[in-house]
Formats: C-alpha cells, sequence, structure tokens
C-alpha cells in the first residue's frame, strides 16, 4: 500500500476565533491529500479532466479527534482504501503539529463523463491508472 504524505501550513484565513482550524478546511486539505497521491503515482488529475472525465465525491466519512491550531504545519497522509476498477475510496489521516491524529476519514468517488454525469470504467477508459490504483491500493 502506498501512502503519499504532504504537510501544510495552518492559515489563519483557515482558523476560526479559537485560532483552531475550521472543520470544512479539512475537506479541502483531503483533497490536496488526494491530488498528491495522484502526483506520486505518476498522474494529473488535470489530464482526467481534459478528456472530460470527472470524479466527484459520492461519500464522506470524517471523524475529528484532535484540532490542529494556527501556526502549526498539519501532515496529511493519504492512501486508497478501496479500489474495485469503478469506484475508489481514498482513506486520510491528518495530524497537527505535535503529530496527533486530528482527523481520519475517508472520501470515496466514482469517474463520470462531464457532459451526463453518466458513470465510466476506470479500467477501461484509464487502463495505467487501473493498474497503478490496483498496485498502490491497500491490500486485505
Amino acid at each position: 500500500m502506498q501512502i503519499s504524505e504532504k504537510t501544510i501550513e495552518v492559515r489563519y484565513a483557515e482558523t476560526d476565533q479559537m485560532g483552531v482550524v475550521y472543520h470544512a478546511n479539512y475537506l479541502v486539505w483531503m483533497e490536496l491529500g488526494r491530488t498528491k497521491l495522484i502526483e506520486d503515482l505518476g498522474f494529473q488529475y488535470v489530464e482526467m479532466e481534459q478528456q472530460g472525465i470527472l470524479s466527484p465525491v459520492i461519500d464522506l466519512n470524517v471523524a475529528y479527534k484532535t484540532p490542529v491550531r494556527y501556526g502549526e504545519k498539519a501532515l496529511i497522509k493519504t492512501w486508497i482504501e478501496e479500489y474495485d476498477g469503478i469506484r475508489v475510496t481514498y482513506g486520510y489521516e491528518i495530524y497537527n503539529g505535535n503529530n496527533k491524529l486530528a482527523l481520519s476519514g475517508e472520501s470515496r468517488h466514482a469517474c463520470v463523463k462531464k457532459e451526463s454525469f453518466r458513470p465510466v470504467s476506470i479500467r477501461k477508459t484509464f487502463p495505467e491508472w487501473h493498474e497503478a490504483y490496483e498496485k498502490a491500493k491497500k491490500k486485505d
């Protein structure tokens, strides 16, 4: 299983009045982690979009454990939790500046045609991605 890592400096604008990262910003960080994983596998999400394919979130599960605060660096770990050739579930852990688990979560995605939102098979449409995802995904 391949795990990608990305470090983020917490910006003031990402925090609430208590100096704690606002909960919705973790979703943006999850996207940054997902993009980093895709890049680490040798691909660019924009390549998929240029071919008229999107990868929307179809399910999201997040558990907040401890806060990340302004002035800290957050570490995002991302991996492929499940992949079946059509849908992919990414797993995430985000750690605060004290290396404590701040968030664990998953996002599930499918690939769809941009104009119709009809699902497409990653296995058939992007065979190189399929092969890389099969190799990188979490093993049972």
